[in-house]
Parts: structure tokens; C-alpha cells; sequence
């Protein structure tokens, strides 16, 4: 039983009293509810998700776009940077954005998966340098918080700990010594 008939049937045992019931039902219960950005534009969350996809690219197994990270940034951004780090990561967009225009003279999203590949690994290699010479003062490097965004919204979502990564539902006891086989995925924390 799902939610929605769980509902429907507690308000028919209860004789109709849960007022605005059927509303409810039909807005409150929807299977996928429609999720917008709170800090960014949707434009943004789409260049986000590109972003996201570029760094970790559907295979075998989705992508980082399928994880919808650019949403996943777009609240942890809102809720849990700083405003100093919000505004290294809006910047950081801005930056990436006439970065790529100045050299391949398209946006982002215009830009072919090349063009975006070889940037992404030229601004890797740009916050791998920073990182290693920044004090505990600096701030940290835009590129790097994407990346790190990236990858926890990638490997945290259902997709990608259940798609991605080995999982199981109901975990038995625990066994420290599971054989590991070369290609093997890790395995997710349920």
C-alpha cells in the first residue's frame, strides 16, 4: 500500500472529516513532487546539473544529471555555506562562464562535451595547485566545492548509492573481511 491510498483510506475510516482531503492527496502525495531552486535560477541548477554531468557522466550507470546534483548544490548552498562561501560559489559560476566563452566562444550548455571536459580538468588542476598552497585562512577554491558537491550529492542519492554503488537494503550482520574483486563497486552506507 502507498501512501496515497493509506490516506484515502484513514479519511473514509474516519467518515470524509480530513478536511481538503482529496487536495491534499493531489498535491501532498504526488509521487515525484516538483522540486525548484531556492537560491539559484533554474538556469543555473540546469548549468549545475551539466556541470555535475561533465565531471561524473552517465555510463553503465546514470550520471550526476539523472542524480539532479544541481538541485542537491542548490539547497546546500542555500542552507549550508556561508555567505562568503555562497558568493565564492556564485562567482565561481560567473568565472567558469566567461571562461569557457573567451576560449571556445559559447556558454557552458552551448559548449560541446569536449570543450567542457578539457575545462573542468584545466579548473581541477587549478584548485588542486590552490589547495595545495592555501593557508587554514583562504578561502576555498570555487571549482572545488562544485566537484565536492558533485560527488556528495551524486553517491548520497538513490540513484547513485543504489545505481552506482553495491547496496543492500537490510544489511545482515557485519563481516570485516569481504573478498574484493578488481572492478567490484564500493559499497554504499545504508
Amino acid at each position: 500500500m502507498n501512501r496515497r491510498e493509506a490516506i484515502s483510506q484513514v479519511s473514509w475510516i474516519l467518515g470524509g472529516t480530513i478536511i481538503g482531503s482529496s487536495l491534499f492527496l493531489e498535491f501532498g502525495c504526488s509521487s515525484s513532487p516538483a522540486q525548484k531552486p531556492v537560491f539559484f535560477d533554474q538556469k543555473t541548477v540546469d548549468l549545475l546539473n551539466e556541470i555535475g554531468e561533465t565531471i561524473l557522466p552517465k555510463t553503465s550507470t546514470p550520471g550526476a544529471k539523472e542524480a539532479q546534483v544541481g538541485l542537491f548544490m542548490d539547497i546546500m548552498v542555500n542552507d549550508c555555506y556561508t555567505k562568503e562561501h555562497q558568493l565564492i560559489f556564485q562567482d565561481g559560476i560567473k568565472s567558469l562562464e566567461a571562461e569557457i566563452k573567451a576560449k571556445s566562444g559559447k556558454s557552458f550548455l552551448d559548449s560541446t562535451a569536449q570543450e567542457r571536459t578539457d575545462l573542468l580538468i584545466k579548473l581541477d588542476a587549478e584548485q588542486k595547485a590552490y589547495t595545495e598552497t592555501k593557508t587554514p585562512e583562504d578561502p576555498p577554491h570555487y571549482f572545488r566545492m562544485m566537484k565536492e558537491l558533485t560527488l556528495l550529492g551524486f553517491f548520497t542519492s538513490e540513484i547513485g548509492s543504489t545505481k552506482a554503488l553495491r547496496y543492500v537494503e537490510t544489511p545482515g550482520s557485519f563481516d570485516g573481511d569481504v573478498p574484493y574483486k578488481k572492478g567490484d563497486r564500493a559499497w554504499a552506507n545504508a
